[in-house]
């Protein structure tokens, strides 16, 4: 199956430890509710809400203050 690109939605934390920011581009393998995420080789087991599909630029980070 072909990797796909991908956003973060909320923070996830890599097999590493290393705790993943919103907005963090992944490449994406899998379907369905749970999908492999990586991240310069690091794992990131992803739930279907955890992130978006797709390569956005335009990250909505809440509203402005």
């Amino acid at each position: 199956m072909a990797q796909r690109s991908g956003t973060l939605l909320v923070p996830v934390p890599g097999l590493s430890g290393t705790l993943y920011p919103v907005g963090t581009r992944v490449a994406i393998s899998g379907l369905g509710s749970s999908v492999d995420a990586f991240v310069d080789g690091d794992w990131l087991p992803l739930s279907w809400w955890e992130f978006a599909e797709g390569r956005n630029d335009d990250v909505y980070e809440g509203p402005a203050v």
